[in-house]
């Protein structure tokens, strides 16, 4: 059985590619430091899967507490490197909070893992090192355009990154690249789903919880943007959608089928929605309503963005299958099941 480091682990997309990853056989290991999560999530994946996932609350900035985990779990074959901080607009806020979480975090990962003969890495990235495209859909060959926030400016650092240690060490290292465009939904079972500690900064999030009134209203940011109802659009990608690819990014290094040292997959449904229409379309398949009101814009936002996910497709072997529908439903069944544990 092949072990797989998840760093942010019981984090939203983490803790449902570890869902996916113990269904496909692996074994998991975790590492986080619980600052946008709560260790309550093991028991959902525990629930889900029948197994408990080894987890080590370590921040992976500690360079010392990784090198002492890899030390005590020392037959890692390969990571996924999700720990990051990923509000764009506190990114703004806070620069250096993000520069040195995401960037100190990689950096230690990537030195210790020839120590350990770790060779496979998967990195968590982002739609936004293409800022706003000057072609829709984008394409993994779009260029790279000037960073709108501190956070995707840490996506496009990360990459570089990985490029150039890859480039000097090429015999150590492979990594698959995957930048995600806007995941959404939680597992079928409810068990797991998107819990941010605080205010949430995403926008599925918030809507459930003004649904259910935890929230007494949702803000949209911007209603006169370029698009068909003003809203900012985005490719809304299921959550377990998301976490598929990355275990197929594992085997896809593990079993020697990849081209390059390093390959680069956009992970979308090719499909853009406006946060109204999302909004809408939320209402209608749970038959509740969202109150929301119109703000000013936010700075960092994107204006519209969708992925050409043919190469992922046709290259990676992996394609997104939930409906938005879908999606939406088991968001608000998350949430209702967030409610019910509250009660108890």
């Amino acid at each position: 059985m092949s072990k797989v480091l998840v760093t942010g682990g019981t984090g939203y997309i983490g803790s449902h590619t570890v869902v996916e990853l113990i269904n496909e056989g692996f074994e998991v290991v975790i590492v986080d430091n619980l600052s946008n999560s709560n260790v309550d999530v093991l028991d959902g994946i525990e629930k889900i899967t029948g197994i408990r996932p080894a987890f080590e609350n370590i921040d992976c900035v500690d360079y010392v507490a990784m090198s002492n985990m890899l030390d005590k779990h020392n037959d890692i074959e390969s990571i996924i490197h999700f720990a990051a901080s990923k509000a764009v607009g506190e990114s703004v806020e806070k620069p250096l909070l993000y520069y040195r979480n995401n960037l100190v975090s990689l950096i230690n990962i990537l030195q210790l893992m020839p120590v350990y003969k770790i060779k496979n890495f998967v990195f968590s990235s982002s739609c936004t090192v293409y800022g706003q495209p000057d072609i829709l859909p984008v394409t993994e060959d779009a260029p790279i355009k000037v960073a709108l926030s501190p956070y995707g400016n840490t996506k496009q650092i990360g990459e570089e990154i990985i490029r150039d240690t890859i480039y000097a060490n090429p015999s150590l290292y492979q990594s698959v690249i995957l930048r995600y465009f806007n995941p959404i939904g939680a597992h079928a079972s409810a068990e797991i789903g998107e819990l941010p500690n605080g205010v949430p900064n995403n926008l599925l999030p918030f809507v459930t919880q003004t649904a259910i009134g935890i929230r007494k209203q949702l803000q949209v940011f911007g209603d006169d943007y370029n698009t068909p109802d003003g809203s900012c659009i985005r490719d809304y990608i299921h959550v377990v959608d998301l976490a598929k690819a990355h275990v197929v990014a594992v085997q896809r290094m593990m079993f020697g089928k990849s081209k390059e040292n390093i390959e680069i997959f956009n992970l979308g449904t090719g499909r853009g929605l406006s946060v109204l229409e999302i909004i809408k379309s939320f209402e209608k398949v749970n038959e509740v309503k969202v109150p929301y009101k119109i703000v000013g814009r936010r700075e960092g936002d994107i204006e519209k963005v969708w992925a050409d996910p043919t190469y992922a497709n046709e290259v990676l072997g992996w394609k997104a299958t939930e409906t938005v529908e879908e999606t939406l439903r088991s968001a608000w069944a998350w949430e209702l099941n967030l409610a019910k544990r509250s009660k108890l």
